[in-house]
């Protein structure tokens, strides 16, 4: 699979960071405390940017080219089931 090319706005960073975990030292790097925040699953990007008061079109970037760099590029979304229970 390949990386993504922009952020799904509807994604949670807490999908985000599931999905890509070496998006998390973006956050970290940018003292957004969205790791282990119980809001990371209802917040957005958006959100998350406006919250920590971050240029969101800078964290996209950033956040991308983790994602890029990310060994599970693309992995599976934790939300999807695979049908088998």
């Amino acid at each position: 699979m390949k990386p993504p090319l922009t952020i799904d706005p509807e994604m949670t960073v807490d999908e985000i960071m599931r999905r890509w975990p070496a998006t998390m030292r973006v956050f970290i790097r940018n003292r957004m405390l969205c790791i282990g925040c119980p809001i990371g699953v209802f917040h957005n990007l958006t959100d998350a940017c406006n919250a920590h008061r971050l240029d969101e079109e800078t964290i996209s970037q950033e956040l991308l080219a983790a994602m890029k760099s990310d060994d599970l590029v693309s992995g599976p979304s934790v939300f999807e089931t695979t049908g088998a229970m």
